[in-house]
Formats: structure tokens, sequence, C-alpha cells
């Protein structure tokens, strides 16, 4: 009896996930309004009975799957800012600023079904403010957590910057997205999609960073050096 009651909550628990999952690829594939439960069912291999049994419509399943996503993506960059702390990145001399920043943006970077996503949850956001208040509640999170990043490598490395720390974040985050949904739209792979986003936000620190050459990897700036001596 023990067993059987704490298998069905793990059961329910897997079928939500699993239809949680394929509702974001096909959410993501052809958009909210066109996605249809027999589709999300169809994609995570249930019933049309296993759906209604743990959501009361598409639109409750999209909530949950929006409030997923942006808690997710939250977590990611707090996990990976943790992460990089422990390795010392944000002392070590070997690291500079702009392969810091990418490295905690890149675990929020998106495929281009991952874009498809996120912008069909903005485009709900702005009909449901239900939506807006917790899309904006996730994205000031997200802003707090790179605001963080830029203090910390600031104060690391004695580098200093032409905006606020949190300014700094907005910036880096809008240009961030905006440049993955460009390079989406151009039909871009992952890799594109990275490569697209890594350059734009190297651009954008160089422009709020007081001295930009300060922020590369010491070690590079002294080999530049030792070059420029040997060929004189």
């Amino acid at each position: 009896m023990v067993e059987s009651a704490v298998t069905a909550p793990r059961s329910r628990e897997n079928t939500r996930r699993k239809l949680l999952d394929a509702a974001a690829q096909v959410f993501a594939e052809v958009g909210l309004a066109a996605a249809s439960v027999e589709a999300v069912c169809d994609r995570a291999g249930f019933t049309r009975g296993a759906f209604y049994s743990n959501f009361e419509s598409k639109d409750e399943l999209f909530l949950e799957l929006a409030g997923r996503v942006t808690r997710g993506r939250v977590d990611a960059v707090t996990a990976r800012v943790a992460e990089l702390e422990c390795d010392g990145a944000f002392a070590s001399s070997h690291t500079d600023v702009f392969e810091i920043l990418d490295q905690v943006l890149d675990v929020s970077a998106d495929d281009r079904l991952g874009v498809l996503l996120m912008s069909e949850i903005r485009i709900h956001a702005l009909r449901s403010p239900e939506m807006a208040a917790a899309y904006l509640e996730q994205e000031a999170e997200m802003q707090r957590s790179v605001a963080q990043i830029v203090t910390d490598i600031g104060r690391a490395k004695g580098i200093t910057f032409r905006v606020s720390a949190l300014e700094a974040a907005r910036v880096m985050l809008l240009v961030w997205e905006g440049s993955a949904v460009r390079a989406a739209i151009a039909g871009a792979n992952a890799d594109r999609i990275h490569r697209s986003t890594s350059t734009e936000l190297a651009l954008v620190a160089q422009l709020v960073i007081d001295d930009p050459a300060a922020a590369y990897d010491e070690d590079d700036s002294d080999e530049d050096g030792e070059g420029e001596g040997e060929e004189e």
C-alpha cells in the first residue's frame, strides 16, 4: 500500500513533465493559437484523458510551461555563476571579462525552438496581465543576477563601468536576446545563434566598460607586448 501511494504521485509527475516537454515543442513550432490538445497528446504519447486529468485547459498548460521555462533560465544563470565562483574565474587573471559574461549567458542561450518558445511567451505576456507580471519578474531577476556578476567582475579585476551594474545587465540581456531572435529569423542553427550573440555581447561590454583593453586576459596583453618588442 505504501509503495502504491508513493508511485501514484511520481507517475502523475512524470505524466505532467512529459506533457510539458511535448507542449514546449508544439508551442514553439506552431504557436499557442494553432497548437491543439491533440497535437500535444500525440507528441507526448498520451490520451486526451491523461491531459485533462493533469490540466484543465491548453491555457493552463501554457502558463505552467512558461513559468517553468522562465524559472529555468534564472536557475541556469544562478547555477553558472556559482560554478564560476567556485572555479575562481572572477579572480583569475587568465579569464577576461567578455569570456566570463559569455559563459554565464551561454547557459540561457537558446536553439531555434527555444527562441521560438520564448517569443511565444512574450507575445502571450503582451495580452495576459497574469503572464506579464510573471514574465517581468523573471526578467528583473535575470537582470539582478547579471548585475551581480558585473559588480563582482569589476571588483575582482579593478574595472569600472560607464553605467550602473543594473543598467549594464539590462542592456546586455536586451542585446543578447535580440541577437538570438534575429539569428533565428535568419535560419541560423544553435552554433550560429551562439556566435552571433557572443559577438554582439562583446561589443556591448566594450561600450559599457571605461577601459575595454583592461578587460582582456592579462597574459594575452603580455604576449602582444612581447611580440611587438621582438619585431623592433
